[in-house]
């Protein structure tokens, strides 16, 4: 099911990702999911396109990676 917001997201985004990191989440995991319709796989694509622009801290929040 896609997010129609990111309020929407499940609470172990919302809790350790910054308001932008969510918008990057959303927007990857609902087009994923309109290409491959598959849940699994829309979560890894949405976690990857995290990924290229934040890091996970020691304490479990996401913060904006260093240039």
């Amino acid at each position: 099911m896609p997010y129609p917001s990111i309020e929407d997201l499940p609470d172990s985004v919302k809790d350790h990702l910054p308001k932008h990191g969510q918008e990057i989440f959303r927007a990857a995991f609902n087009s994923a999911l309109e290409q491959y319709e598959e849940e699994d796989t829309a979560f890894k694509v949405a976690w990857s396109a995290v990924k290229r622009d934040y890091e996970k801290g020691e304490n479990g929040n996401w913060h904006k990676k260093s240039e």
